[in-house]
């Protein structure tokens, strides 16, 4: 990859104390480094992967800010008042860092920034040259960036990472096919424009390559979908958007049905999000300081407390789609969990970091604590080949541990393990929970986990009636379900000269129609829409399904007395949500220090 002027760019790695932690994501441990490197720039962006980590950072380089240095912060959220000043600052040189998610990722070209920091794993390599491109563009000045892993596990993916950067092998996204949501949409479109013709659109539609290979049979029902809304809605004439003339052409049924078409038009269905206003005294809301995802509320109550825009303030009351709120700056948050800005791992970085593990010679470009840990997983364990799958079984208590290094990424680990509960249940193991991170996954169970079938356990067929059955009783559908039936136009958000529906009130209404299309066609095209939705962008079936293939008669298990250097990261991910504030890192600081303990004798 060369830079605007044709130069190779400077990535190097930020070793704080020449040590990487066993664990942890926000890299906190290194701060006082990104501050001496901000420092030491013209002018940097500091890059993470989610809207949580962006304020924990802001929050940590303006403690240590003792030098008074202009720090701003840019995410989705924050109003866009607030961004257009943070971008007019920084282009006329008024900052000298900006911590960021990818709202910065694309656009935007300052010739003064000269360092990009990339806190955490960058999860894509082809992601990460997007993000180091935006520094020095100036000619035959080369980018340079910084990456900063917040643990060992994010050292070898960002030591993959910089190695795929400097041979130019960038990781991609595969192909996709073409949405029938999306379809439904064109088909109501060009109604609105003119009478249509079924097979002349049919041939046309079929010209784009995602819909190259679409069936007549799927095309008319899209049409019979936007004409009846589907056999068991046929009855509600709302459902009616469409009509056929008797030249055999179709139109919109009237310019209302048009005009209606025309405000909900779009295929990005955002998270319903709500103004932050703060409170006045009469409890009314007054200035806007930014939006907040609709489902976040699910977690708070009024008098909590959370951070945003780089201040902790405390909820006072949600009134239709504004949030009041209260500033709390002597509090310590109830630290928010942002649902979105999530990556996951690349198949092609997961595929080097697997390739860095195997290889002992390779391992001369880690830290030297690095190659000590890899040593002793080795000794104490295992570390298996590219393509072999790594299962540890371990008692810890009164519980019995498995856990599986499948290097897939959160959302494919996160689906296998709700699919192998499902089969442990069956096997009458009785599993009592798991959790999952993008490199692995652990099960638990009062059970011995170290004598089952494993080749059983981890067959391809899963992927048939669990992965089905688990589905149709998953949220996760209903989220899918959601997001198709705006896209498809079945259900609006907007209505000429009427408020915008709030999320709740969409999610009501989808939630009913989702629960008679189920009982009444479950072929309907909206639920065929949302499987397939569901299947690629919240449970990564394709991904799973190439893991389950790839290790088919390759899986290596170890039955181990204690927990390994491996396991340490994936244990310390169970129950850290559950106790906030200070009780919570002191928990965590001393199971982290009793697990490498453990893992070291």
């Amino acid at each position: 990859m060369r830079g605007p002027g044709g130069a190779q760019p400077i990535v190097d790695l930020l070793l704080s104390e020449g040590r990487v932690p066993w664990a942890g994501h926000t890299a906190q441990h290194a701060m006082a480094e990104v501050y001496e490197a901000i420092k030491r720039a013209r002018t940097a962006l500091v890059f993470v992967n989610t809207r949580f980590q962006a304020e924990f950072a802001f929050q940590e380089l303006w403690r240590l800010n003792e030098d008074a240095l202009p720090i701003a912060l840019h995410h989705g959220s924050l109003a866009a008042e607030q961004r257009r000043k943070v971008e007019a600052a920084m282009a006329r040189g008024g900052l000298r860092a900006v911590v960021c998610t990818s709202t910065l990722d694309l656009g935007i070209d300052w010739g003064d920034v000269d360092l990009v920091i990339q806190l955490a794993s960058p999860k894509g390599a082809s992601r990460m040259v997007q993000r180091i491109g935006r520094a020095n563009h100036r000619l035959d000045e080369p980018s340079r960036a910084l990456f900063v892993p917040a643990n060992r596990f994010e050292m070898l993916e960002c030591q993959a990472a910089r190695e795929a950067i400097a041979e130019n092998r960038l990781d991609g996204d595969p192909p996709r096919v073409g949405a029938l949501d999306v379809l439904a949409q064109h088909v109501m479109g060009c109604a609105c424009s003119e009478p249509f013709d079924m097979l002349a659109l049919f041939d046309e539609v079929r010209s784009a390559g995602p819909y190259r290979d679409l069936s007549w049979e799927d095309f008319e029902a899209v049409v019979d979908f936007v004409s009846t809304g589907g056999y068991a809605l046929k009855t509600y004439d709302r459902f009616r958007r469409i009509v056929q003339l008797p030249d055999g052409r179709w139109k919109v049924r009237d310019l209302n049905v048009a005009q209606r078409h025309r405000l909900n038009v779009g295929a990005i269905v955002s998270p319903a999000m709500l103004s932050v206003r703060i409170a006045t005294r009469r409890g009314q809301g007054g200035r806007k300081i930014g939006e907040i995802e609709e489902g976040m509320l699910e977690m708070l109550d009024p008098g909590d407390t959370f951070l945003f825009g780089g201040q902790v303030w405390a909820l006072a009351e949600v009134t239709n789609l504004d949030v009041l709120v209260r500033p709390a700056n002597d509090r310590d948050p109830k630290m928010p969990s942002w649902g979105s800005s999530k990556f996951a791992l690349s198949t092609y970085l997961a595929k080097r970091v697997r390739q860095l593990m195997f290889d002992e010679s390779h391992w001369k470009v880690l830290p030297t604590d690095v190659r000590e840990w890899l040593e002793l997983q080795k000794d104490r364990s295992l570390i298996v080949s590219e393509q072999e799958l790594l299962l540890e079984t371990f008692p810890k208590g009164r519980r019995n541990f498995l856990v599986a290094y499948p290097f897939e990424g959160r959302l494919a680990h996160t689906t296998l393990a709700m699919l192998l509960t499902r089969r442990l249940e069956r096997m009458g193991v009785g599993p009592l929970g798991f959790v999952c991170n993008d490199y692995a996954l652990a099960v638990w169970a009062l059970e011995p986990l170290d004598g089952l079938d494993f080749g059983e356990l981890f067959a391809e067929d899963m992927l048939g009636d669990d992965l089905e059955a688990w589905l149709s009783e998953s949220f996760m559908m209903k989220r899918a379900f959601k997001g198709c039936a705006i896209i498809a136009g079945l259900i609006e958000k907007r209505f000429p000269g009427e408020q915008q529906k709030t999320g709740r009130q969409i999610t009501f209404s989808t939630d009913l129609i989702y629960d008679v299309l189920r009982r009444h066609e479950p072929d309907h095209l909206l639920l065929r829409c949302a499987r397939a939705d569901a299947a690629t962008g919240l449970v990564d079936v394709a991904r799973l399904g190439d893991l389950l293939a790839r290790i088919k008669g390759r899986i290596r298990h170890i039955a181990l007395d204690h927990l390994s250097p491996f396991s340490v990261p994936i244990l310390l991910e169970i129950g850290k949500e559950r106790s906030p504030g200070d009780a919570r890192e002191t928990i965590l600081a001393e199971a982290e220090e009793d697990l490498i303990a453990e893992a070291s004798q």
